[in-house]
């Protein structure tokens, strides 16, 4: 029992670390624009990451818990593995300033120890990956075509309004655009860690089953649609946390070395990013909200000219994104076979 209470914590500073690492993305853009200063922008994301607690359900922790991996594989040293190939991913790149997806090293590092197990046969092959593998790819595309899309349509909107007016009126705009997608972030982000502590009590569920235990309530014979409220709760308090401690140095890459923006540019980008993120979550499907505002940005700097966008920049990131999955899974297997020789 205390080796499960650990890991569980162990998942909750994952979410915290994504917190620290991924919630700079919600912050990026209102505080490059100057909006909020950065310790107003941090304790703005943070409420918002723990609002979405309430607001849109949890079927991304579904897919995550029960449509990935196949949950009669898992024991706690598989999720514990996951949980330190992610970690240590995430690390590493916060480390180098790189905003790289905790989603995808969450995933590849839960694989990774899952099949450094069982093998292949761990993989529940099905729509859920092919919808997690293919989202890699359009997050970012949507992000792009949906920045573009509504930085044109703004454009025209607002063409003949005096710029002072259009800046001053999307400052406060960007308020709610902020709000909205540090609201995607944490529901679709938070989620991914509930399916992982979800996992774990499924498949240690017997050590909870005794109704006379001080910890039955703890007790989860199967994942459901509707989790218990405490691990939704403490998911959504540990992103949150983790957001007030910032995370400047990506920060600085998301939101002035892509692209320059101004209130109304930041407006466009965030909201085109919330609303992908947003029917994602609601659809089940763990995407990178890193992902889907770097296009976003990307998308809307390419209005002004294709030289805005800092193209040089956006190749590292994405370099840093095709690396995350197998750099986490391999980082999870080598730290399964680890755990494996002293909790086996």
């Amino acid at each position: 029992m205390p080796y499960v209470l650990l890991i569980i914590a162990v998942a909750l500073v994952f979410d915290f670390i994504n917190g620290m690492h991924d919630s700079a993305n919600s912050i990026a853009t209102v505080v490059s624009t100057r909006v909020l200063s950065p310790l107003l922008a941090v304790f703005w994301a943070a409420f918002f990451n723990f609002a979405a607690a309430f607001l849109f359900g949890t079927a991304v922790a579904k897919t995550i818990g029960t449509g990935l991996i196949d949950v009669t594989v898992v024991n706690s040293n598989v999720v514990l593995g996951g949980l330190l190939g992610a970690i240590s991913w995430n690390l590493i790149t916060w480390y180098f300033g790189l905003p790289s997806s905790s989603s995808h090293a969450l995933i590849g590092g839960y694989a990774g120890a899952a099949v450094a197990r069982v093998g292949v046969r761990a993989i529940v092959p099905g729509a859920a990956w092919t919808k997690t593998l293919a989202f890699i790819v359009l997050s970012p595309m949507i992000g792009v075509t949906a920045g573009f899309a509504l930085m044109v349509g703004m454009s025209w909107l607002f063409h003949r309004a005096p710029y002072g007016s259009v800046d001053r009126w999307f400052r406060r705009a960007q308020l709610g655009s902020a709000a909205a997608f540090s609201l995607s972030h944490g529901t679709n982000d938070a989620q991914k860690t509930m399916g992982i502590i979800a996992g774990l009590l499924v498949a240690n569920q017997a050590i909870f089953a005794d109704p006379a235990s001080a910890l039955h309530w703890m007790y989860l014979p199967a994942i459901k649609k509707q989790l218990p409220w405490w691990i939704i709760l403490s998911a959504h308090a540990a992103i949150g946390l983790g957001t007030l401690t910032g995370g400047w140095r990506i920060v600085r890459t998301m939101g002035s070395r892509i692209t320059k923006l101004k209130p109304f540019s930041g407006f466009c980008a965030e909201t085109a990013a919330a609303t992908t993120v947003i029917g994602a979550s609601l659809a089940g499907i763990p995407v990178s909200t890193t992902h889907t505002i770097t296009g976003a940005i990307m998308g809307v700097g390419s209005t002004q000219r294709f030289s805005a966008v800092r193209w040089g920049v956006a190749g590292r990131i994405v370099y840093a994104w095709i690396l995350t999955i197998p750099m986490a899974a391999v980082i999870g297997a080598l730290a399964y076979g680890i755990l494996s020789v002293f909790a086996p």
